[in-house]
């Protein structure tokens, strides 16, 4: 018998979601994170990603992740090639448009090394969602009569007891660990983001953990000067990790853009041999660096300023 969906949110409800100091440093935070956890990433595609948080659960060892998030980009190449993850869920898997799909991705899926598991980019926000409102489902419209959901056994059809259309149901995601990473936020998760917010906010709702990356840790003080501006409240997060650059190479709203070249570097390593290229990529900058700050060392001082020059281009001071 189906376990029901209220006891699968027991866990969910027992948080500790008291006002303390949630403040540790990027290892403690791996260590919340247990091997076949299903662990939900923030941001989008190249957009506010937790590559901080990717890099030290990689370094940490850890295996049999279950990644979920909006579209995936060159996190889901190092999760693969790292061994970390094989079952990755999500609606578009490519480093960028500029540098095409994966190769990474296809040579792990069609060799059948890994698991790509595709929804529309609107299911997967809806499933977020119905996490987030503690319900088992969400009726859609989206991907009724398409290939993509036809590829997928966790749906259902139903007619609507109120109009009699027919509905397609898709399953509530409630992801073990969320990994959010945002601009701004004070000791306790009160989050504050610049930009769009994507998928991130029900995502911290939906999850039993969330571990909040973040540029820099301010003052609740100054959180309370603009409480409209704070999307994800403590109550939701159970750690927080002040990260500079904890996006890199991909890009943090209003603080930096992306390091296109290192993600030139990447594409070309991978372009002729994903497996060597990514295990290359892995050494050199995943396992090579002793610490995040070496890591950024590695990036380059040159393109951490223009990489920041270019993300602060969009404020007008």
């Amino acid at each position: 018998m189906t376990k029901s969906y209220i006891d699968l949110r027991s866990a969910t409800e027992m948080r500790d979601r008291s006002l303390r100091d949630k403040v540790m440093s990027l290892g403690e935070a791996a260590a919340l994170i247990a091997d076949r956890d299903h662990v939900a990433l923030g941001g989008c595609t190249l957009s506010r990603t937790p590559m901080a948080m990717v890099w030290a659960l990689i370094r940490a060892g850890k295996k049999e992740l279950s990644i979920s998030r909006s579209i995936t980009s060159t996190e889901g190449d190092l999760l693969y090639g790292s061994g970390a993850s094989r079952h990755i869920l999500t609606s578009w898997f490519s480093q960028g448009i500029v540098w095409g799909v994966s190769k990474v991705m296809r040579h792990y899926t069609e060799n059948k090394l890994a698991r790509f598991e595709e929804w529309s980019h609107m299911a997967i926000g809806l499933r977020y969602r119905a996490g987030a409102m503690g319900v088992p489902f969400m009726p859609v419209r989206t991907m009724m009569g398409s290939d993509v959901g036809g590829r997928i056994d966790e749906t259902h059809e139903m007619d609507c007891p109120f109009t009699g259309d027919r509905l397609l149901l898709v399953p509530a995601l409630n992801p073990d660990v969320a990994l959010i990473h945002v601009q701004r936020c004070d000791a306790y998760g009160n989050a504050q983001m610049d930009g769009l917010p994507f998928m991130d906010i029900d995502i911290a709702m939906a999850a039993n953990k969330v571990i909040m990356t973040t540029e820099r840790i301010v003052s609740n003080d100054q959180i309370r000067r603009e409480p409209d501006r704070t999307k994800i409240p403590f109550i939701t997060v159970d750690a927080v990790v002040e990260v500079p650059y904890g996006c890199a190479p991909h890009e943090c709203y209003g603080v930096y853009e992306p390091f296109l070249p290192n993600l030139d570097y990447y594409a070309e390593l991978t372009r002729s041999d994903p497996v060597a290229g990514v295990k290359e990529y892995l050494e050199r900058f995943v396992h090579g660096p002793k610490n995040w700050n070496a890591y950024l060392t590695l990036l380059g001082m040159e393109n951490v300023i223009d990489a920041t020059v270019r993300g602060r281009s969009v404020y007008n001071d």
